[in-house]
């Protein structure tokens, strides 16, 4: 056989799939160029991404300490382990005095798996699900990857960039809808959803035979009024929460579903076979780290000052329109005053100023160039000398 020939099916055995030809997540690779500029010496201020800076809870790592010591750290049952679960259900009769049976609870690897494990169980390759935008990434490109088609639904300042039933219904009209997905608070731009707001969206969708997923990773991390689950709402919602954020416990890649009770069964059969179960230790550190809550509230109070700071400073420094900072712990800011291409803002303003942010095109393929994303998870101190060096350098 010519050499060509073997060439060019070696070629074809190495080329990645389809389904591979997703976008990066634009937010690592900031983080990636930022550390370059770091190993060189210099001191970046980190802004790009949703990580807290706080630790896990102190009680958190004392149980993955005495489990260590204890010996052998074996496989769990796929759905979790029993007193975690348990221990999620009792969650939400103490943070929402909503009744949830512990058998609804699986626990998965951070709120990552728990939407390929949500989205297997509840989509076919070809299903249309609506994300909104900005939104964050990974909903669409998951999808993507899973032969599903992300419907991308923008929001408007008039509804306080919620989405609501009217243009919900307005979509599936038009091409039907297999599920929606939303976030509250959500990722990028810290807004969330009244009770009324969200009410009205699940009746709306369920009506429609849309089936509801709610991302509620920030809870927790509400600042203009309480947080409402859709696990209070309706019994046929996909809840999606994880120990990421308000926990502090991102590397640890644990979090958990309350799933539909028809669903469980279901997705306990793909996580028996995608990853067997959730790395044990980390679910010894979760059950604890509900025992943290008074570490966290501190953690969160700091937020609070951070988000002060920014709303107060970024107007002196240049920057005078962001939406409604309601809960997380981002500052969706518009830049169009300053540039058309939120990437090169976002690279210019690392490289010189020397403050990692993320560009909003990461989050809006169709607007996001005029927006670029604050995390403010990081300390005090750091947040008033981003504003000190964002205003020197706008200036």
């Amino acid at each position: 056989m010519p050499e060509a020939t073997l060439r060019d099916r070696a070629k074809g055995l190495l080329a990645a799939s389809g389904r591979s030809d997703v976008p990066p997540f634009m937010v690592m690779d900031v983080m990636a160029a930022a550390a370059r500029i770091e190993a060189a010496g210099g001191h970046v201020i980190h802004m790009e991404v949703g990580q807290p800076a706080a630790s896990a809870p102190k009680a958190a790592i004392m149980a993955a300490h005495a489990a260590l010591d204890g010996g052998r750290i074996d496989y769990t049952s796929a759905l979790g382990t029993p007193s975690l679960r348990g221990r999620i259900a009792r969650h939400y009769r103490e943070a929402y005095g909503c009744d949830v049976d512990a058998e609804r609870i699986v626990v998965t690897t951070g709120s990552s798996g728990a939407f390929i494990l949500g989205f297997l169980a509840m989509f076919e390759p070809g299903d249309r699900v609506a994300v909104t935008v900005p939104g964050y990434p990974p909903y669409r490109h998951i999808l993507t990857a899973l032969g599903c088609e992300p419907v991308l639904i923008e929001t408007s300042s008039e509804t306080r960039h919620a989405l609501t039933g009217e243009t919900l219904l307005s979509v599936h009209r038009k091409t039907p809808l297999k599920g929606v997905l939303v976030g509250s608070p959500a990722n990028p731009t810290g807004t969330m959803m009244s009770r009324e707001a969200l009410t009205s969206l699940i009746a709306a969708a369920e009506s429609a035979g849309i089936r509801f997923i709610s991302d509620e990773i920030y809870h927790g991390l509400d600042y203009a009024f309480p947080a409402v689950t859709a696990a209070e709402l309706s019994p046929h919602a996909l809840v999606i929460n994880s120990f990421s954020k308000y926990f502090c416990m991102t590397g640890w890649r644990v979090g958990w579903m309350v799933a539909p009770e028809p669903l469980v069964r279901p997705i306990e059969r793909l996580q028996q076979n995608l990853a067997i179960s959730v790395p044990t230790l980390s679910q010894i550190a979760a059950e604890a780290a509900f025992e943290g809550r008074p570490e966290m509230e501190e953690v969160k109070r700091g937020y609070l000052e951070n988000r002060r700071i920014l709303i107060e400073g970024l107007p002196r420094a240049g920057l005078t329109k962001f939406l409604p900072a309601d809960g997380a712990f981002y500052l969706y800011a518009d830049v169009s005053e300053f540039t058309s291409d939120s990437f090169k803002f976002a690279g210019e303003m690392l490289e010189q100023a020397r403050v990692a942010a993320t560009p909003g095109i990461d989050f809006d393929p169709v607007h996001g160039r005029q927006f670029i994303r604050f995390s403010y998870a990081r300390s005090a101190d750091e947040m008033r000398e981003a504003v000190a060096r964002i205003a020197q350098w706008l200036g």
